[in-house]
């Protein structure tokens, strides 16, 4: 068999095998980029939650 003799149903299977895996990784990468954006933001969220629960004691919610 030489490299002639592909079969084009087997050549498109290749393509379309190739942009799953490429749109998996452009997924990935969009989630690994939010989980570090959220992970930076951890200290932030951290600070107005000891905030809010501050304002809550003294206003007697608590």
């Amino acid at each position: 068999m030489n490299r002639a003799e592909i079969d084009f149903d087997d050549l498109l299977k290749v393509v379309l095998a190739l942009a799953i895996v490429w749109l998996l990784l452009e997924i990935l990468g969009t989630v690994l980029n939010l989980t570090f954006a959220l992970l930076e933001a951890l200290p932030t969220l951290i600070v107005v939650v000891i905030v809010v629960l501050i304002a809550l004691r003294l206003a007697d919610r608590i």
